[in-house]
């Protein structure tokens, strides 16, 4: 389990969502679900659609019960989205079961499946600004922009995977270790979120 195992996932996520590029597409995950690489995958997904969603919403011409609509999808894909990286986070606490960190250790404040949720959203970036780059129907200003954030962004790829490594490394050899806070997100809670508990209470 390294940054190249996890990108190449994430760029095939990509790639099979864009063979139809509509957000309605079924997910059918091709990994075993017992498996980090199909979590890998299903979180990909999850980012990809909900990538396009934020598109959709923007359009000036969407009328306003639509916009509703795909709001409270977006709303379900984030809370999706956190379920996701718990899931990968409880797959690195088994992963690291029994190992003992150093005296001197040191918390790493991002876990490895937050870490790996930039990852995941870098490669649509990526994705996205290489289709700007190869765009015809715009100016050669459009796409030399286009190219220089590119640029960027393959930089970042880079050091982001090289962080991801060197943290599997450090956690391995107990020199750094990962502490785990669930989300505890309350606007989807009926019993957290006040709208929605005062308005049952009233029901």
């Amino acid at each position: 389990m390294d940054a190249t195992f996890a990108n190449d996932i994430f760029r095939e996520s990509i790639q099979t969502y864009h063979q139809t590029d509509q957000v309605d597409t079924p997910l059918r995950n091709p990994y075993s679900p017992n498996g980090i690489a199909f979590l890998l995958y299903q979180k990909n997904w999850i980012d990809t659609v909900q990538w396009h969603l934020e598109d959709l919403i923007r359009s000036p011409s969407i009328r306003p019960d639509e916009l509703v609509a795909i709001k409270r999808r977006i709303d379900q894909s984030n809370q999706d989205r956190t379920d996701t990286v718990e899931q990968i986070d409880s797959w690195f606490v088994d992963l690291f079961y029994g190992i003992i960190p150093k005296p001197e250790a040191r918390m790493n404040s991002e876990t490895p499946a937050w870490l790996l949720d930039r990852m995941s959203i870098l490669q649509l970036k990526l994705y996205h600004f290489r289709e700007q780059v190869d765009r015809q129907t715009v100016s050669d200003e459009h796409r030399q922009k286009a190219q220089q954030k590119l640029a960027v962004l393959t930089e970042q790829e880079q050091d982001l995977a090289r962080c991801f490594d060197e943290l599997m490394e450090d956690i391995r050899n107990g020199d750094r270790y990962m502490k785990v806070y669930r989300q505890m997100k309350m606007y989807n809670d009926p019993t957290l979120n006040p709208v929605l508990y005062g308005t049952a209470s009233k029901a």
